[in-house]
């Protein structure tokens, strides 16, 4: 498989996953579905890639296309997902903040830098994010953490954003956790994550 089918494919994977998603919240959990954004304008996206001097991998544009980042915690398991604008502006603080430290680290030779201008930000809460690897090569959109006072990290729990969402759909429908966060359903109809175990699940 090309890079360009599997690009597409991925990005169909999003499109599927945030449509069971959707769908579930707006049975079960239309507090939480609420807080989601409407689609994303494909002139702001490419705006934002024009801003990043990078290209956004066919998965984060695909969710951009579902979703223009949601509002408050609790949809996902992790962090709630930024608009587009709240890329930009996460991506251009810490460029700034590493304004005198053009050395961005080899991965391969001294581990993961404190930061990267290939890595873009796609989910964040009080300065945390989860970051997807804009670099070229193996590790291509693969999905990680950068916590504000720590170097990022890419783990095996979601090599990327499609199996992410997929992931948080099978656990919606089906049972289960999200690397160890179960979903919980408020009296108010609004859905939260908590590590496991905590309290009585939503299903």
């Amino acid at each position: 498989m090309s890079d360009d089918e599997a690009g597409q494919a991925g990005a169909e994977a999003v499109r599927a996953a945030w449509g069971r998603i959707d769908a579930w919240l707006r049975e079960w959990a239309p507090g939480s579905y609420a807080r989601l954004a409407p689609p994303a304008e494909p002139g702001a996206t490419a705006a934002a890639e024009a801003a990043l001097r990078l290209r956004f991998p066919a998965e984060l544009r695909a969710s951009l296309g579902c979703h223009d980042g949601a509002g408050g915690e609790g949809v996902l398991p992790v962090k709630p997902p930024l608009s587009v604008a709240g890329i930009v502006r996460y991506w251009t603080r810490w460029m700034e903040f590493t304004e005198e430290e053009r050395e961005f680290g080899d991965p391969e030779e001294a581990g993961e830098p404190s930061w990267h201008p290939r890595w873009i930000p796609w989910a964040e809460s009080e300065g945390d994010a989860q970051i997807i690897d804009g670099r070229d090569g193996p590790g291509f959109g693969r999905l990680g953490m950068k916590y504000h006072d720590e170097e990022g990290s890419f783990g095996d729990d979601a090599p990327s954003l499609a199996a992410y969402l997929t992931a948080v759909a099978d656990v919606l429908e089906r049972g289960g956790s999200v690397g160890g966060r179960v979903p919980y359903l408020a009296v108010s109809g609004v859905l939260w994550w908590a590590e496991e175990p905590a309290a009585r699940p939503a299903w």
